[in-house]
């Protein structure tokens, strides 16, 4: 399956290439997001200021997609978005150490959110037409692995810095230059070295001949998608609200926490290449899946035992596995590589409304009570399962 590309790199190559890109992103932003609330109440923000900050970080890093998704199409402008989103995070993380002053590093922290829609779908987009030849699961999968490295390895870094600098934000968040610069460089030289990744691997090294066919809507197995995609994720909690429960109840300490996240993100790798192998075996059937995980969450996390809660928390870390790898891989087998960008746009804000309305139903009913959630959860998840087992045939 792996044909070699007219650019003389060959497709696992090229989706290697751009996962050690990912994760030298990752080092970056995940190690930034890791410090941001200190950071921000450093500078004295409120605990108000924080959260609307931060919210509207994400808002924009989801919501933004749904411009930048339909603009790579319209402008075919793939490498030149990818490349301007990742240089953005490149460039607002260290200056965030420097800001000094509130509203500074407010701003810089939506600028590095913003990136993140600038690149995701036009990214997205490039490595489908790889992955088109080594499989869409096993190499989205395989992206995602290397993409959750770097969601390890960038807070422990920042976490050593702090202990050896007395909690000195600025070094902390300026040595996370050098993997932004190294992520920037490798991205121009995978430009050069494959500067069309759709006639290289989709369409088998051979460049497209005639006009260009025109698809003016995305199909309509891609909205019965997108309507599984929601209505399962609504049901999957936030690890703000799994560690909330874990502090709350004295089960972990709080600076205990960070560990217990590298771990979720390390689980979350692992899925990626087990259900990304599992789907080009099988395919859409794998995503039966993620509501089964989802479903579990709730029921182990918000124990109160510390070993079923931890359980509970790298469950979630997989579900997020399996949602940054198959769900993405299979957006590229529904829609044709001329919407591919649009399609990941709009996905990209199904999955935000659906976290927002699933961190807000979470943590309300987490109040009320937690059976009422597990029952809750379980519900929406079979409502999933009928959905698929409905439109699957679509898929």
């Amino acid at each position: 399956m792996s044909r070699p590309a007219s650019a003389g790199l060959r497709p696992w190559p090229f989706v290697v290439i751009f996962g050690i890109v990912s994760l030298l992103a990752d080092v970056v932003y995940e190690g930034a997001r890791s410090i941001t609330g200190p950071l921000l109440a450093s500078l004295g923000a409120s605990a108000t200021v924080v959260g609307v900050v931060t919210g509207a970080g994400e808002a924009a890093a989801l919501g933004l997609r749904l411009i930048f998704g339909p603009l790579a199409d319209r402008t075919g402008r793939f490498w030149t978005l990818t490349i301007t989103g990742y240089a953005l995070t490149a460039v607002t993380v260290p200056l965030l150490g420097t800001a000094g002053v509130l509203w500074a590093a407010c701003v810089l922290v939506v600028a590095e959110r913003t990136g993140k829609a600038v690149r995701s779908p036009a990214k997205d987009t490039l490595l489908s037409h790889a992955t088109a030849a080594t499989g869409r699961g096993r190499g989205f999968g395989v992206h995602e692995a290397l993409d959750q490295t770097g969601a390890v390895i960038g807070p422990l870094v920042v976490a050593g810095i702090l202990a050896v600098t007395g909690n000195d934000y600025t070094p902390a968040l300026a040595v996370l230059a050098a993997p932004g610069i190294a992520a920037v460089l490798l991205l121009l030289w995978l430009r050069a070295r494959v500067p069309d990744p759709l006639d290289a691997y989709e369409n088998d090294g051979e460049p497209a001949t005639g006009p260009p066919v025109r698809v003016t809507r995305l199909p309509r197995a891609f909205w019965a998608y997108a309507a599984f995609t929601g209505v399962t994720t609504t049901g999957l909690a936030t690890f703000g609200v799994l560690s909330y429960h874990l502090v709350t109840r004295r089960l972990l300490a709080p600076d205990a926490v960070p560990v217990l996240y590298a771990g979720a993100m390390l689980t979350a790798g692992l899925a990626a290449l087990a259900t990304g192998w599992l789907y080009d075996r099988t395919g859409a059937r794998t995503l039966a899946v993620l509501p089964l995980l989802t479903a579990a969450v709730p029921a182990l996390a918000f124990a109160h035992t510390l070993p079923a809660a931890v359980a509970g928390s790298l469950l979630w870390g997989a579900a997020l596995g399996m949602q940054e790898s198959v769900l993405r891989a299979t957006v590229a087998d529904l829609v044709p590589a001329g919407r591919r960008a649009t399609a990941y746009g709009i996905f990209a804000g199904v999955l935000g409304v659906a976290s927002l309305a699933g961190g807000t139903l979470t943590g309300a009913l987490y109040t009320v009570s937690v059976h009422a959630l597990i029952t809750v959860v379980a519900a929406l998840q079979a409502a999933a399962l009928i959905l698929l087992a409905t439109t699957g045939s679509r898929l």
